[in-house]
C-alpha cells in the first residue's frame, strides 16, 4: 500500500473531523438564531460580536461543569455511552463525495475518504448500530426516566428505519448502483436544459419520507419523544452532566449534518450545480449550501410543529410510511422499465404514480383523523 495513500487518508479524516466539530458548535448558534427569529426574540448576542463567541462559550461551561455517575449505575457503560453515541455520527460520511477530483501542485486529491461500491449500505450499516448508545445510556443509568427514553429510541428507530432503507433503494434503483459518486453522477446535467436531473425530481414523495425518518433517527423536534421532557425528565441523558452531556449533546448535531450530506447526495444532485466541470471548487461549496438549506428546513421543522404524540408516532412509521415507501420502490422499478424498454419519456411515470399515491395516504389519513375526531365529539 501506498504511504503517501495512508498520509493522505488520516489528513482527510483529521480534517473532516475537526469540520465537522465545528460545524456542530456553531450549528447550535446557527439553530437558536433561527428559532429567535421565528419567535420573534434576539437571540444570543452577549459573548463576542453578534453572539459568535456564544458556542464557545458553551464548550468552557460543559468541559468544567461538574460530572456526576449515579451511584448504582453500571460505570463502564455509562461512560462508553457517549463515545458510542458520536462515534458513528462522525464516521458515516467517510463515504460522502464533497467534490470533484483536483490536482493540487501536482498532487491528485479526490474529495472524499473512502470510496466503496457499496457506499449506501455502508451508511444503512453504520446508521442501524447508532442508536446502541443511546440505549445503552438509558440502561447503563438506572434511571426509570432515562430507561423509558432509551426503550423509545429503540422502537422508534426501528419503526422509521425500515421506511428510510426503502428511500434508500428508491435513490439506488435510479442510480443502477450503491457508490456514492455514481448516484451523484447519475444527477448530472439537465433536462430541457433547465430542470436538473436531481432524484428529488424524478422520487419527490421519496424524498419526502426520507427527510420525515431522518428526523425520526435523530430524534429531532416532532420526534424527539426518547428525550420528551414533559414526560421524562430530559430522556436518555436525564443522568448525564459536563462532557458527557457535551458528548451526546455533539451526537444529535453532528448527524443533523451528516444526515444533511447524505440527503444532499443521493436526492439533491450532491456536488453537481452549474460550472462544476470547469471550475471542480465549486462542487464543496454546492454541496455546502445544499447542507445548509437541508439543515435550515430542519430547525424550521422543530419550530412549526408540536411533539407528535407517541402511538400516533409509532402508527404514522408503521402504518403510513412503510406500506408508501414500499409502493414507491416498485413504482420506482416499474418507471425505470418502462424507460428502458419502451419509452425513455416514460421515466415521467415515476414522479406522477408517487405524488398520486402520497395524495391518497393524505386523503386516508385526513379520513382517520376525521373519524376520530367525530368520534369525541
Amino acid at each position: 500500500m501506498n504511504f503517501l495513500l495512508v498520509v493522505e487518508w488520516l489528513v482527510k479524516g483529521f480534517v473532516w473531523a475537526l469540520v465537522l466539530l465545528g460545524g456542530f458548535a456553531y450549528l447550535t448558534l446557527f439553530e437558536r438564531k433561527v428559532l429567535a427569529r421565528m419567535q420573534s426574540r434576539i437571540g444570543p448576542n452577549r459573548a463576542g460580536p453578534w453572539g459568535i463567541l456564544q458556542p464557545i462559550a458553551d464548550a468552557v461551561k460543559l468541559i468544567f461543569k461538574e460530572e456526576l455517575t449515579p451511584a448504582n449505575a453500571d460505570k463502564l457503560i455509562f461512560t462508553l455511552a457517549p463515545v458510542i453515541t458520536v462515534v458513528p455520527a462522525i464516521i458515516i460520511t467517510a463515504v460522502v463525495p464533497w467534490g470533484p477530483s483536483l490536482d493540487l501542485f501536482g498532487y491528485h486529491l479526490n474529495l472524499y475518504i473512502a470510496d466503496i461500491n457499496v457506499g449506501v449500505l455502508y451508511i444503512m450499516s453504520i446508521a442501524s448500530i447508532a442508536v446502541y448508545g443511546i440505549v445503552l445510556s438509558g440502561w447503563s443509568s438506572n434511571n426509570k426516566y432515562a430507561m423509558m427514553g432509551g426503550l423509545r429510541s429503540t422502537a422508534q428507530m426501528i419503526s422509521y428505519e425500515i421506511a428510510l432503507g426503502l428511500s434508500f433503494v428508491s435513490a439506488i434503483l435510479l442510480a443502477g448502483s450503491m457508490r456514492m459518486l455514481d448516484i451523484v453522477a447519475a444527477q448530472g446535467g439537465y433536462w430541457f436544459h433547465i430542470i436538473p436531473k436531481w432524484f428529488v425530481v424524478l422520487q419527490p414523495v421519496g424524498t419526502a419520507i426520507f427527510l420525515i425518518a431522518t428526523l425520526a433517527e435523530v430524534n429531532r423536534a416532532p420526534f424527539d419523544m426518547p428525550e420528551a421532557e414533559q414526560e421524562l425528565t430530559a430522556g436518555y441523558h436525564t443522568e448525564y452532566s459536563g462532557m458527557k452531556f457535551a458528548l451526546l449533546f455533539m451526537a444529535e448535531y453532528t448527524k443533523m449534518i451528516a444526515i444533511s450530506a447524505i440527503g444532499a447526495t443521493l436526492f439533491f444532485g450532491g456536488f453537481n450545480g452549474p460550472f462544476v466541470d470547469r471550475f471542480p471548487w465549486l462542487g464543496p461549496v454546492y454541496i455546502f449550501v445544499k447542507i445548509i438549506i437541508l439543515l435550515f428546513g430542519m430547525i424550521w421543522v422543530r419550530a412549526t410543529f408540536p411533539r407528535i404524540r407517541y402511538d400516533r408516532l409509532m402508527a404514522f412509521g408503521w402504518k403510513v410510511l412503510l406500506p408508501l415507501s414500499l409502493a414507491l420502490v416498485f413504482i420506482t422499478a416499474v418507471g425505470i422499465i418502462l424507460a428502458q424498454q419502451v419509452n425513455s419519456r416514460l421515466i415521467a411515470v415515476i414522479p406522477l404514480a408517487s405524488l398520486l399515491v402520497a395524495g391518497v395516504a393524505v386523503a386516508m389519513i385526513d379520513r382517520t383523523l376525521r373519524r376520530k375526531d367525530y368520534a369525541r365529539r
